[in-house]
C-alpha cells in the first residue's frame, strides 16, 4: 500500500514522466507615462503630487497611508475596454512550435493590459467568438465590494457567456491600486490564452523614475490546457515545454523565439511589476548581479524589502524596484524551480529573460550569475503591509466549522481527485450560487461546497490543513476572491518534496506561532506540504466567493470551497440592472447548453474531451 501511496507522490510531483480600449498611446518623442498624465484632465493633473521624487502622495487627501477600504478617490472616470476571445488552429507560438489550438484576448496570447487610476470605474465588453466553449472572466485580487456579480466566476456568481457572439458587460471600481491579471473562469480555459493584466495607477512606498509596466511569467504548453487537465487527472503534471516572459520565450532545443528584453535606463530606478499566470508553475527569479525591493504583494502596500532573489507562486503579484546601479552590459533574469520539483518543472533548463542597460550592445549576457535560493515553494512571510490591520488571535479555537482540511483521493476513476473538508467541488454552470440567494433558497447543492458566514463586519478564522491524514502532500497557492486575507500563521518550514514530517495544528504549541499584529496580507498564499495555513479576513463585503487552489488542474479537480457572504445582505444589495444582466445571460446560456456536443468532465471552474489530431479538436464519450 505505501508502495502505491510514494508511486502516486512520484507521478503527482512530476517525478515520473507521463477591440479593446488600451493605454494613452504615445504622442511623438515623449514617454507612454508622461503622454497619460497629459491626456487626463487639466484639473486632475494640478491637483496630483505624485512625482518621481515622491510616489507616496497621489491627490489631496490620498496618499500610501491612506486605507483603500475606507477611502478611495472618486474620480468619475469610467475606462472602457473591448474584449474578444477567438480560436485558432495551427497557431505559431512564440517559441517556434506550432499549437493545434490556442484561444486568444483580441487575437493575442496576453490579452491587453486594462489600465486605470485608483478610484476609477473599469467596464469591460466581453465578447465570446469561441465556438463551443463558454467563458466568464475573472479580475483577479479586485474586491468587487457591492459589485459580486461581476466577480466572472461561472456557475458561483454567474452563468458562462455562450459561445458564437455570447456577450455581456461587466463594470466595476477600482477601489484598489496596484497590479494584477485577468483570466477565464471555465474549467482550464485561461490556460489556452484567454488571459491578461490590470494596472491601476496609485501611490508607492518608495520613490522611483520609470515605471516599466507589467512582466508576465507564465508556463508555456505545446498540448492545449484540456489535454492536460485530462491527463493530470490520472497522472503527473507533465513538465511546461518552456517558460514565456512577456509572452516571449527561447526554444532551447531549436533556437527559434526571442527572450523578452527590458531597458534599464543608468542611473535611475525602476518599477517592475511581476505576474505569476502560469497553470501550474512556481518561480524562483533573480536578475543577476541585482537585487530587487518590494514594494507590493498582491495589491497590498509593503515598506520596502530588498531581497536577492524571489519566489513567486501562480496567481501572485509582486511590485519591486530595481536601481540600475551596475556596470552598463546585459544581465539575465533567470527562472529556476526549488522544492524537490513540487514547485513545478520545464523541459527548457533555463528560461530567462535579458535586462539590458541603454547603451549596451545588442548581445546576451555572458555572465550566467549564480542560482536563486530554494524557497522551497513558501512564501515570504515576513512582509509588512503599509496599511496596518490587527486580528486578535488568543480566542482562536480550530472547531470543524473552521477547519478546511485538503485531502487526496486516490485509486478511483479519475485516480487523482481532490476535496476540501472531504467533499469535491463542481459547480452547476446552469444555476450559479446567486441565483439560490436571489430564490431565498437555502438548498444549496452538496457538491458545491458552500461555506455561509452570517458574521457582520466579524474577523472570521480559517484553518486550511494539507492533507493530515495522507501519507504525502504538496504545496497549493491558495486564492481568495472578494478579500485580501491576513496570514496569521503558517506551520514550520519544511522542505516540499517527500518524505515529509506532518505538521497539525496544535494550540497548545502553535499558538505562539501565530502574529496578530499587522501580519503578511494578500489574495493567495502558500499552503505548506504536510502542514498548515491559518488566514483570516473580515466579513465585510457580501457575496459568493471562491477559495481555491490556483493550480488550475487542482481547482479542475475539486480543490476549492466558496464562502457566501452575508446572503441577506448581498440579496438586498443587487441592483436591478444586474438582475437583468445577469437573468439575461443565464437565458442565453440555458438555451446554448443543451446543443453543445461535449461533456462537462471536470469541476467547471479551471472540459472537454480532445484527441491529438481529430480535426474538429473535441470528441464526444
Amino acid at each position: 500500500m505505501m508502495k502505491s501511496f510514494f508511486s502516486a507522490a512520484a507521478l503527482l510531483l512530476g517525478l515520473v514522466a507521463p477591440s479593446a480600449v488600451l493605454a494613452a498611446p504615445s504622442l511623438p518623442g515623449v514617454p507612454r507615462e508622461v503622454t497619460r498624465d497629459l491626456l487626463r484632465p487639466v484639473e486632475e493633473r494640478q491637483s496630483s503630487c505624485h512625482t518621481a521624487a515622491n510616489r507616496a502622495c497621489w491627490a489631496p487627501g490620498f496618499d500610501i497611508n491612506t486605507d483603500y477600504e475606507v477611502s478611495t478617490p472618486n474620480t468619475g472616470v469610467t475606462r472602457t475596454y473591448t474584449l474578444t476571445l477567438t480560436e485558432v488552429d495551427n497557431w505559431l507560438g512564440p517559441d517556434g512550435v506550432v499549437k493545434q489550438k490556442v484561444m486568444l484576448v483580441n487575437g493575442d496570447i496576453f490579452g491587453p493590459t486594462i489600465t486605470a487610476n485608483w478610484g476609477d470605474w473599469i467596464q469591460v465588453n466581453v465578447i465570446n467568438n469561441l465556438r463551443t466553449n463558454g467563458t466568464s472572466i475573472h479580475w483577479h485580487g479586485l474586491h468587487q465590494k457591492g459589485t459580486n456579480m461581476h466577480d466572472g466566476a461561472n456557475g458561483v456568481t454567474e452563468c458562462p457567456i455562450p459561445p458564437k457572439g455570447g456577450s455581456r458587460i461587466y463594470r466595476f471600481r477600482a477601489q484598489q491600486y496596484g497590479t494584477s491579471w485577468y483570466h477565464s473562469h471555465f474549467s482550464a480555459q485561461y490556460g489556452n490564452g484567454v488571459v491578461g493584466t490590470i494596472v491601476v495607477n496609485g501611490p508607492a512606498s518608495v520613490p522611483y523614475d520609470i515605471d516599466l509596466g507589467v512582466f508576465p511569467i507564465t508556463d508555456y504548453y505545446h498540448k492545449p490546457a484540456d489535454v492536460l487537465v485530462e491527463e493530470t487527472m490520472n497522472g503527473g503534471p507533465p513538465p511546461s515545454d518552456t517558460v514565456l516572459f512577456k509572452g516571449h520565450g527561447k526554444n532551447p532545443q531549436t533556437g527559434a523565439g526571442k527572450f523578452a528584453n527590458v531597458t534599464l535606463t543608468p542611473g535611475k530606478r525602476h518599477r517592475l511589476r511581476i505576474i505569476n499566470t502560469s497553470t501550474h508553475d512556481h518561480f524562483q527569479l533573480k536578475l543577476q548581479n541585482h537585487t530587487m525591493t518590494i514594494i507590493a504583494a498582491d495589491m497590498v502596500p509593503v515598506q520596502a524589502q530588498t531581497v536577492d532573489s524571489l519566489f513567486l507562486a501562480v496567481g501572485q503579484r509582486y511590485d519591486v524596484t530595481i536601481d540600475a546601479n551596475k556596470s552598463v552590459g546585459n544581465y539575465w533574469f533567470n527562472a529556476t524551480f526549488g522544492g524537490g520539483l513540487a514547485c513545478g518543472a520545464s523541459l527548457n533548463p533555463h528560461p530567462a529573460a535579458v535586462f539590458r542597460y541603454q547603451g549596451a550592445p545588442n548581445t546576451l549576457p555572458t555572465n550566467i550569475g549564480t542560482p536563486a535560493a530554494d524557497a522551497n515553494c513558501m512564501d515570504l512571510n515576513n512582509l509588512t503591509p503599509v496599511v496596518s490591520r490587527s486580528v486578535p488571535t488568543s480566542g482562536f479555537t480550530p472547531r470543524p466549522n473552521n477547519t478546511l482540511p485538503v485531502s487526496l483521493t486516490l485509486g478511483g476513476t479519475p485516480l487523482f481527485v481532490w476535496k476540501v473538508n472531504g467533499s469535491s467541488i463542481n459547480v452547476d454552470w446552469d444555476k450559479p450560487i446567486v441565483d439560490y440567494v436571489i430564490a431565498q433558497n437555502t438548498s444549496y447543492p452538496p457538491q458545491a461546497n458552500v461555506i455561509t458566514v452570517n458574521s457582520v463586519n466579524q474577523w472570521t478564522y480559517w484553518l486550511i490543513e494539507n492533507d493530515p491524514t495522507g501519507p504525502f502532500s504538496i504545496p497549493h497557492p491558495m486564492h481568495l476572491h472578494g478579500h485580501d486575507f491576513l496570514v496569521v500563521g503558517r506551520s514550520p518550514d519544511q522542505p516540499a518534496g517527500v518524505p515529509q514530517t506532518r505538521y497539525r495544528f496544535n494550540p497548545a504549541t502553535d499558538m505562539a506561532l501565530l502574529k496578530s499584529s499587522n501580519p503578511v496580507r494578500r489574495d493567495v498564499a502558500m499552503l505548506p506540504a504536510n502542514g498548515w495555513l491559518l488566514i483570516a479576513f473580515k466579513s465585510d463585503n457580501p457575496g459568493a466567493w471562491l477559495f481555491h487552489c490556483h493550480i488550475a488542474w487542482h481547482v479542475s479537480g475539486g480543490l476549492s470551497v466558496q464562502y457566501l457572504e452575508r446572503p441577506n445582505d448581498l440579496r438586498n444589495g443587487f441592483s436591478q440592472a444586474d438582475k437583468n444582466q445577469h437573468n439575461n445571460n443565464c437565458n442565453a446560456w440555458r438555451a446554448y447548453w443543451p446543443t453543445n456536443p461535449f461533456p462537462k468532465i471536470d469541476s467547471g471552474l479551471k472540459v472537454k474531451k480532445w484527441v491529438g489530431e481529430h480535426p474538429d479538436w473535441y470528441i464526444k464519450n
